[in-house]
C-alpha cells in the first residue's frame, strides 16, 4: 500500500468517526472544504468545516454507528460506501450513503454525498418483509 493510499484510509477511518459522533476529528477537513450533499429530491452545500459540521448535525444530529463501509481509493482521493443507524426522538433511523472525497494536502477538500434518504423503523420492517435482499 502506498503512503498516499494509507493517508485516504486514515481520512476514511476519520470520516466514519465524524458520521457516527457528528465531531471533525483536527484535520479532517480543510478549512476550505466544500461539500455537495443530494438526497432524494433535495440538494444542500456547505463550505467549510464548521458549514459541513452544520449540516451533518441538520440531518443527523445525534451519535451513531456505521456498521457497514466499503472504502475504495480513487487518483485524488477515495469513494466510501455507507450504512448508517441511529437513534433520534426515540426512533430508530437507517440510511445508505456514497461519499467521494477528494483529497488535498492530508485533509478533504471536496465532499459529494449521496444518500437514499433517511428510512425510519417502519420503513426498514416494511422493506424486510416486501424484498428479500441477495447480498446485505
Amino acid at each position: 500500500m502506498t503512503r498516499t493510499e494509507q493517508t485516504y484510509r486514515d481520512l476514511a477511518a476519520d470520516f466514519i468517526q465524524f458520521l457516527e459522533t457528528g465531531t471533525a476529528p483536527e484535520g479532517l477537513f480543510s478549512s476550505d472544504a466544500f461539500c455537495d450533499f443530494t438526497m432524494p429530491r433535495w440538494r444542500l452545500q456547505a463550505q467549510g468545516v464548521a458549514g459541513i459540521v452544520h449540516l451533518r448535525r441538520q440531518g443527523h444530529p445525534g451519535p451513531g454507528r456505521v456498521p457497514r463501509s466499503r472504502f475504495d481509493a480513487t487518483g485524488t482521493g477515495f469513494v466510501l460506501e455507507v450504512e448508517e443507524e441511529w437513534e433520534q426522538d426515540g426512533e430508530s433511523w437507517y440510511c445508505r450513503e456514497l461519499f467521494r472525497a477528494d483529497v488535498a494536502d492530508g485533509a478533504i477538500r471536496a465532499l459529494s454525498v449521496y444518500c437514499t434518504g433517511d428510512w425510519d423503523r417502519a420503513l426498514v420492517a416494511k422493506h424486510q418483509e416486501t424484498v428479500r435482499l441477495l447480498r446485505p
